[in-house]
């Protein structure tokens, strides 16, 4: 296949891939028939340091960070930073400017009146964007998430965080004394009840503290971060158009990861794992809450960003709100991402994420 083709097809990765509408494969292709790729299943033990690497025989995969900050200002942040990988083809993995890896990152800067964003794209194995995971680097162009001397593979702390563009930038130092976490069971995480389903673990325990530069404004920052990988070659169903995903730090000991995933029909797939010092607690699904109470008109279009949310098992029930509801990501594949605070019988910060809208 010559260069042209193969690059013509990562476009269409990245598009979504053939020429149906984006909506029969649910959110941005993720439905797609993923034949030739490698499978999730249940029952696969994770492994560090080898897993915070890239699984090219699986078809897609993101590092993805998030952090609420506060500024020595007295004003508050958000910081967002996520590296995307997508195989444009199965098969044996390709050298050079014939690798089939297509990948695409995003950066944000968040404040309770501006919200900046940029993102970029690169091809694979031609030393412009990549992963390392020993020692872990994640990378493209001089953003990076970079190992630290002492970084132990358990808790993938230290990292330093870096990203630049015209009306923003930022450099967080991470560190954590917890554990990885494994989402879903043992960090095989269902999407659907079909079999949908991916590989999942976080760093919901970082701690960060570095400067931030937002329309010309340096400020120094610190405060929570939260780091999450998944991997998977079809982790939506094709009926799937969306999901709202939140991860939130209730307090010092106790994270909660939520989300629900979104059928054409109107029915809803809920998930979420409760993280305290006694581990990671899978949460059932008829035993997850999640409402939209207040929407803002965003982009042209009308998304929900109140939220209720219920776990009656652990006694929560809280109400969530925006630090900036224009937090609009207006990236090839448009979405919602933005900083929140939640109160009730809990009090809190923490991110929500919403595609699909």
């Amino acid at each position: 296949m010559s260069r042209r083709a193969l690059l013509r097809l990562g476009a269409l990765a990245l598009a979504g891939g053939a020429s149906s509408p984006v909506r029969a494969q649910g959110y941005a292709g993720l439905g797609q028939d993923a034949a030739g790729f490698a499978r999730v299943v249940p029952g696969v033990a994770l492994a560090f340091p080898s897993d915070h690497g890239p699984h090219p025989d699986f078809r897609i995969e993101w590092w993805y960070l998030t952090a609420n900050l506060d500024g020595d200002d007295n004003a508050a942040y958000g910081v967002q930073w996520t590296l995307f990988r997508q195989a444009a083809l199965p098969g044996p993995q390709r050298d050079g400017f014939d690798s089939q890896q297509v990948w695409m990152a995003h950066a944000a800067a968040t404040s309770a009146t501006a919200h900046r964003f940029t993102e970029r794209f690169a091809r694979g194995g031609v030393g412009q964007v990549g992963v390392e995971a020993t020692p872990f680097h994640a990378f493209i162009d001089a953003w990076e998430m970079r190992a630290g001397v002492n970084t132990e593979a358990n808790t993938l702390a230290p990292l330093t965080v870096r990203a630049a563009a015209k009306d923003f930038a930022y450099t967080l130092n991470l560190a954590a004394a917890r554990p990885l976490v494994l989402q879903g069971e043992a960090g095989y995480s269902r999407k659907s009840d079909r079999g949908q389903a991916s590989y999942y673990y976080s760093q919901p325990y970082f701690t960060a503290e570095g400067s931030l530069s937002l329309d010309g404004h340096r400020v120094a920052v610190r405060g929570q971060a939260w780091l999450d990988r998944e991997w998977s070659s079809q982790p939506l169903a094709a009926d799937q158009n969306g999901w709202d995903w939140f991860s939130l730090h209730l307090s010092d000991d106790v994270k909660l990861m939520l989300f629900r995933l979104r059928h054409a029909d109107g029915r809803h797939f809920h998930s979420g794992n409760w993280i305290d010092r006694d581990g990671s607690h899978p949460l059932p699904p008829d035993g997850i809450a999640l409402t939209p109470v207040a929407t803002s008109r965003v982009a042209g279009r009308d998304i929900p960003t109140a939220w209720q949310g219920a776990v009656p098992a652990r006694g929560l029930s809280i109400e969530t709100a925006p630090l900036n509801a224009q937090s609009y990501m207006a990236t090839r594949f448009p979405y919602w991402e933005g900083p929140i605070r939640f109160r009730g019988t809990h009090e809190g910060q923490g991110y929500l994420e919403m595609t699909g809208y």
